[in-house]
């Protein structure tokens, strides 16, 4: 089970980033460096952490953007007070689940747990597609925490989008492996296939951009002060609805504009010395709780993870989750590869914060409004088709979430913000890495590099190909297991991406090893 593989001398080492004036770490360095320009403006992590959001929607567009919801999880060092913020997706007012007929058989895609629905249309296209939270969710943030003007935050994306896509192997990649799906939507394929075909990527170090329609005069609207109640309220949202509306989705003027997001409850954990603190609600943090409760009790105390670990690792996780897809919505699977950004942002004060957004599916929907340049989500696809089950289709619902920003706090770490992208796979990858920091005392650096298991719902774990044999034959014993490789795609583990405030004044941001272009990037690194 292998994906496209890079040399191992480059895959397994990427070192993570110090710096006493913070930083921000991302599954994409372009947007990492929009962040890290606002810390050097003087800008609160938060301030940091709207310009790494928007600029991801301009380099990394099949992740997340502005059609797109998420979660983030965020310490105040003044206050000391950690707080979570849900800008999640909702379903539709006028959706009805008489509009996702089932086809009596499983999905055409083949991996959901539930009956398939004709034409495939709650996992794409115009039905597919759930209200957007993202800038909402900025907007609550900024309002709360921000110190910069809003129209600052916003330059970085608009230079990004200027710019256009990057076209290396990676870009191209990216657009060639659902090159199908873009070619299902006019205006979709106008942008992202320009010519009927996936653009040739560059050759012999020349860049290539790929112009972003409709996207850069959208994000210059949205960087006017009034800019996130255009988007629910104003031209931009009237905007959008036209184009959706026009495409066949009973998404409303009224959905935007009683959309908001807002702040809820974290799930706290007392684990070791550390208070861990995650989303509640229809997220993976109820199910890290219950990991890590059961780790406290069973995992023995060791100087570094031994094949006993990883089973009691792996027998834990399989049980969380075999429970989670029964009790909290029936099978939360993705019908195709689940694609999320998560970045991490600390700032020279030492506020930090986990942020994980998405547009659920690889291009979500494949919609793309063709006047405002936003590709859309398709929200509608994690909720079950049947009726009367706990994550049925109902208008104005939430749907269960994967998502799992972490923070993590003690005398030792200071304050830690982790997270990473990934479906099922992202509680799992989040879990590990409190382990490796929290059990064995392993710093940030050591802990990105310490090999993983994925446990999260299928039927093999997948392990590590670095970590051999014992620990293959470790987990075997409770289930089937298989080594395997890290690589970009497709992807076997969750990419991480982490940025803690130490207790010393550093500030460490630390990214996914096989993500080609992740990274943590500090103030300084702009100079």
């Amino acid at each position: 089970m292998t994906g496209l593989m890079v040399p191992p001398s480059v895959l397994y080492a990427k070192p993570a980033a110090r710096s006493r004036d913070g930083l921000a770490a991302s599954q994409s360095r372009d947007a990492a460096a929009a962040g890290a320009r606002i810390l050097a403006q003087g800008g609160h992590a938060v301030d940091a952490a709207v310009a790494v959001s928007l600029a991801l929607g301009a380099v990394e567009p099949w992740m997340s953007g502005l059609g797109g919801g998420g979660f983030a999880t965020l310490w105040d060092a003044k206050t000391r007070e950690v707080r979570c913020l849900d800008y999640g997706m909702i379903a539709p007012q006028a959706i009805d689940p008489a509009d996702y007929p089932l086809t009596g058989g499983p999905t055409a895609e083949g991996f959901f747990g539930w009956p398939g629905v004709i034409e495939d249309r709650n996992i794409l296209g115009p039905h597919s597609v759930a209200v957007p939270g993202v800038v909402s969710g900025l907007n609550l943030a900024h309002r709360t925490y921000g110190r910069l003007p809003w129209g600052d935050l916003v330059q970085p994306a608009i230079a990004l989008a200027e710019r256009g896509l990057s076209l290396d192997w990676y870009g191209a990649m990216s657009l060639l492996v659902e090159a199908k799906g873009l070619d299902r939507f006019e205006a979709t394929r106008s942008v992202y296939l320009p010519g009927g075909r996936v653009p040739q990527p560059f050759e012999e170090g020349v860049p290539v951009f790929l112009k972003l329609g409709r996207l850069i005069d959208t994000l210059k609207r949205l960087a006017a002060p009034d800019g996130p109640e255009r988007f629910y309220r104003g031209d931009i949202a009237a905007d959008l609805v036209r184009d959706l509306q026009a495409a066949g989705s009973k998404i409303a003027l009224a959905d935007f504009e009683r959309y908001q997001a807002r702040f809820i409850d974290p799930v706290a954990i007392t684990y070791r010395d550390a208070k861990v603190y995650a989303p509640s609600g229809l997220t993976a943090g109820p199910t890290l709780k219950r990991v890590l409760t059961e780790w406290l009790e069973r995992l023995p105390k060791g100087a570094a993870p031994e094949p006993a670990h990883y089973a009691i690792y792996a027998e834990t996780l399989d049980r969380a989750y075999r429970d989670r897809l029964q009790n909290m919505g029936a099978s939360d699977s993705e019908a195709r590869p689940s694609c999320t950004s998560h970045f991490c942002v600390a700032d020279k004060d030492g506020n930090v914060v986990a942020w994980t957004q998405t547009l659920l599916s690889r291009f979500g929907s494949f919609v793309l409004s063709p006047s405002t340049g936003i590709l859309m989500n398709n929200g509608m696809m994690w909720f079950d088709p049947v009726p009367g089950k706990p994550n049925s289709i109902r208008p104005g619902a939430r749907p269960l979430s994967n998502m799992c920003p972490t923070m993590a706090l003690s005398p030792k770490i200071g304050a830690l913000a982790v997270g990473a992208s990934g479906g099922r796979k992202i509680m799992p990858s989040v879990a590990q890495i409190l382990s490796f920091m929290l059990d064995f005392g392993m710093d940030l650096d050591r802990a990105f590099h310490c090999p993983r298991i994925d446990v999260s719902g299928g039927d093999v774990a997948l392990i590590d190909r670095r970590l051999g044999r014992p620990v293959l034959d470790a987990v075997a014993k409770s289930m089937k297991a298989e080594l395997t490789d890290l690589a970009p795609y497709p992807a076997q583990f969750a990419n991480p991406s982490a940025a803690q405030a130490v207790p010393d004044g550093n500030k460490l941001g630390a990214t996914d090893l096989a993500s080609p272009w992740s990274g943590a990037v500090t103030p300084s690194d702009l100079q």
